[in-house]
Formats: structure tokens, sequence, C-alpha cells
């Protein structure tokens, strides 16, 4: 009976251990002043793994982060498979933000392409074609008063991506301003595409955090990125969030930045 009770204490002790631990990797930390919280997260249109289309769910997950900044990949907007819904304002209508579409093809009746989620109300946007031979594609820039905030979703053909890389260089060639990139790029940290984007991009997420499936994820294809385009920032906190394994197929990332300051 003794032993009996030590394993019992020894059981509770496991279980308690394990709560605390799971407690502790759901924590996201608050952001540090004069930061930019910067999030990317594909949605799948909000259907998550158990086949459930659950608008709050998704949108709990933005709240929890908080980012001034979301670049979301996979909308619907009143298409039939949405049953008429508008995607990305049900998520900012739950989330509290502004919201930017960049539809990218037809899609039964309505729309399907990326978006942006914000905090500030941009001053204006682009949207820039991009190929796909299974799907067109689109690049949706965002412009903010200190920032410029990108979003894409690209090709699954790498073909495709790879012809993507100098439009978007094109497309943001005489942008001054910060300027920084999201999105499920569809391709590993070693393939031509990265490489290619990594001629005037710098990577801010962690590549080795892998954010693909969300159970046992095994590669990086979601990605935050800061253009080289002469302005300084330093990355301050970066993070996957392995724990949310139900409310899409990609788990969702963020990274916090901090921008330098012009002196007078």
């Amino acid at each position: 009976m003794k032993n009996a009770g030590k394993l019992s204490i020894s059981f509770l002790f496991i279980l308690c251990f394990a709560w605390i631990s799971k407690s502790y990797a759901n924590e996201i930390d608050a952001k540090e002043p004069n930061s930019l919280r910067l999030m990317s997260y594909n949605v799948r249109n909000c259907k998550g793994m158990d086949d459930v289309i659950d608008y709050q769910r998704v949108a709990d997950i933005i709240n929890r982060v908080n980012p001034d900044v979301v670049a979301v990949q996979e909308l619907d907007s009143v298409t039939e498979r949405s049953g008429g819904k508008y995607v990305l304002k049900e998520l900012a209508d739950r989330t509290l933000k502004h919201f930017t579409y960049g539809p990218a093809i037809d899609y039964q009746g309505g729309k399907y392409g990326v978006g942006v989620l914000s905090k500030e109300k941009p001053i204006g946007h682009k949207m820039v074609a991009l190929p796909g031979r299974e799907e067109s594609r689109m690049l949706l820039i965002v412009e903010f008063e200190t920032y410029v905030f990108a979003c894409s979703h690209f090709s699954l053909t790498k073909e495709d991506q790879e012809l993507s890389v100098p439009i978007i260089f094109e497309a943001i060639k005489d942008i001054k301003k910060p300027l920084f990139l999201a999105g499920d790029m569809n391709s590993v940290y070693d393939s031509p595409t990265q490489v290619g984007l990594r001629e005037k991009f710098s990577t801010l997420n962690n590549y080795k955090e892998n954010t693909i499936p969300v159970v046992n994820p095994n590669r990086c294809i979601d990605y935050i990125y800061g253009y080289e385009n002469g302005n300084t920032y330093s990355v301050l906190k970066r993070q996957v969030l392995f724990e949310e394994q139900v409310a899409s197929d990609h788990l969702p990332l963020f990274v916090d930045v901090r921008l330098a300051v012009e002196k007078k």
C-alpha cells in the first residue's frame, strides 16, 4: 500500500509538471514598447483539422498573440464554399482590426486570396499578380505611416515560385520605408526560392522551427522577412505557436521588431 501511495504521488507530480509545462508553452509575452508585432497565419478559410469552420477560434488565436499586423492566407470572399461569408471581414470583426483584401482568383461566385489585418488604418495598398499554373497568386502590399507590410501565398510549383521573386523585387524597388513580407511560401529554407528571396530579404523567423503539419511539424514553409533597403531594426522575439494544432493545417507564427529611430 505504501508503494502504491508513492506511485500515486509520483503520477500526480508528473501530471502537474506536464500541466505547468503546457501552460508555459502557451505563454505569449507582451511586446516591448516601441516595437511592432508581425504575424503570419495560413488559416485555411478557418476550417480546422476537425473539419469545423470556426471564425472565432482563429480570431481567438490572433487576439491572444495581439499583433500589430497579420498576413492571412487562404481566404474566401462570398463564395459558395464559405456560405457567402467574407472570411477576412469575419476575422476583422472578431479581432477589431482594419482589413485589406487581395483576391487572387474568381472562385465559386466570389473570390479567393490573401489579406492583411491591422490595428492601424492603412494609408493605401497595391496588388501585384504572381504566377501560379495551378491557380494565380497575389502579392498584397499595404502601406502604413511608418512601414509597409506585404502578404503572399506562393504557388505550389517551384518554377512559378522562382518566377515570383523578381516580380516582387520590381514591385517594391522604390519603397523607402521599412518593409516586411510574410506568408505561406510553399518552400523550405534551402530551396532556390528562398535563396532567391534572401538576395534582398532577411528571414526574421527561426526557419528551424517548423510550421507544417501542425502535429509533428517537419518543415518550415511560412516566413516573415525584412526588406534590406537601408532601414535598420532589431528582432526582439520570434515564436511559432506549436500548441495550435486544430484551428488550421498551418501553425501561426510571429516576430517582434523594433525600428531604428532616426536621429534629428
